[in-house]
């Protein structure tokens, strides 16, 4: 099957986006394989993308991509049984029966949450691995075609095609649905990391030139709210921690503008321009951070989402409360213990205490962590921060050359050379 695209000439791409899990969900239950399905509704999308923009969308565009895609179904399934495929073609040759069957699924807000929510759950399976989960619910649910996925990750198109196929190969034949309270509990851990993993690679770019992929925040952020609007009518609960990764992806979002100049050069929290922070997404993520805390045992999301809250409501760098926020950081530890939280608590503490306190939590992290966590490039980093505070700033400049060399991101790279530089500038 091919996974061709025509960029730019559907003027409503979000309808395509909020449909596409809609008709995986309804394709996958009629023939009851989730691995051909996403397969045929990704050629219905492509022929959207190719004949809406002359004929118009469609009056019934769900409607429209179900038959498409059972089409297409129809048509891959030819050589396997001519038999069964003679029957399925019979029924949808009929134009009466088509259209009856598009418009069973044509209405109802409620019918459209849980099909999307039931493809978000199946693409998050806790028995992928996070990079594939990541990947199959940018196709699945996302719309997303595989060159878009693949450029964004920055990997040969061939290369994301065959990890999409292992991950569908990985969930073939296991249902779509909910079996109960206690199913839905366990599978949202695994779609929050996912969710999670894809705002993540958006706001910092593991590889690539520049710092941001707009288009994978935007996603993970829709994802979000359409998971926590499910959730919400399934269970009359937005569900805490799924209401503070929201308020955390928002609140982060908020400062996009600000994170690079105009050149495209990082620039660091504490010199960004707040003027600059998107309000309406502050308010929105504040908001959420107080509608989730309290609602029970704070979670690992609600906590981050909590912190990002603080510093979004500084009216600049000086103002920010970090006490609390290392206190938040202290609690962070308790929930979901580990070097990073750790590390980003040491941040906390250079600016609540004095960077002494802070540089003995470092070398202390990196006596007890592993060889793995001690090459991280964000280790070096936090030193070099630190000890410039401490006004070492010849240990600062080497500490910022250390993670320099071991940034994977360009962007960030110039971004710690320059300040190696100007911390050696200023010595003479």
């Amino acid at each position: 099957m091919t996974d061709e695209t025509a960029e730019g000439l559907l003027p409503d791409s979000d309808l395509l986006r909020d449909l596409t899990p809609q008709v995986v969900a309804i394709v996958t239950r009629r023939c009851g394989d989730f691995y051909d399905a996403e397969d045929a509704v990704q050629e219905a999308l492509v022929e959207a993308v190719r004949t809406w923009p002359e004929r118009g969308i469609p009056e019934n565009p769900r409607g429209w991509l179900v038959t498409t895609a059972m089409h297409r179904l129809v048509d891959a399934k030819r050589s396997e049984s001519r038999r069964r495929d003679r029957e399925r073609a019979d029924h949808l040759a009929e134009p009466e029966r088509q259209e009856t069957y598009a418009d069973t699924f044509a209405s109802g807000s409620a019918s459209a949450a849980d099909d999307s929510l039931d493809v978000l759950l199946l693409c998050c399976h806790p028995s992928l691995t996070p990079a594939s989960a990541v990947a199959l619910t940018l196709r699945a649910v996302g719309g997303l075609t595989t060159r878009e996925i693949a450029n964004a990750y920055l990997v040969p198109e061939k290369t994301m095609a065959q990890r999409i196929s292992r991950a569908k190969a990985t969930i073939k034949g296991r249902s779509l649905g909910i079996d109960g309270s206690a199913d839905l509990a366990a599978r949202i851990p695994a779609m929050l990391k996912v969710l999670y993993l894809l705002f993540n690679e958006g706001y910092v770019a593991t590889e690539g030139d520049h710092l941001q992929r707009v288009d994978l925040c935007a996603e993970a952020i829709r994802l979000a709210r359409l998971a926590r609007g499910a959730l919400a009518r399934m269970t009359g609960s937005g569900h805490g921690e799924l209401g503070g990764l929201l308020a955390l992806m928002l609140l982060l979002d908020a400062r996009r503008p600000a994170r690079v100049d105009a050149h495209g050069a990082v620039v660091p929290l504490a010199d960004q321009d707040r003027s600059l922070w998107r309000p309406e997404s502050t308010r929105e993520g504040v908001t959420l951070v107080e509608t989730v805390i309290g609602t029970g045992r704070p979670g690992t999301y609600q906590i981050q989402a909590a912190i990002a809250a603080l510093h979004n409501r500084a009216a600049s760098a000086e103002e920010t409360d970090w006490l609390q926020i290392t206190a938040l950081y202290g609690l962070l530890e308790k929930v979901a213990p580990g070097p990073i939280v750790t590390l980003n608590k040491a941040v906390a503490v250079g600016y609540a205490d004095g960077p002494g306190p802070a540089l003995a939590l470092v070398d202390g992290l990196l006596r007890d962590s592993d060889d793995s966590f001690a090459d991280h490039a964000r280790v070096p980093a936090v030193r070099a921060h630190l000890l410039e505070l401490a006004g070492d700033l010849d240990g600062a400049a080497a500490a910022y050359d250390l993670a320099a060399a071991r940034a994977t991101n360009l962007a960030e790279r110039r971004f710690l050379t320059s300040k190696a530089a100007a911390l050696r500038d200023a010595r003479w």
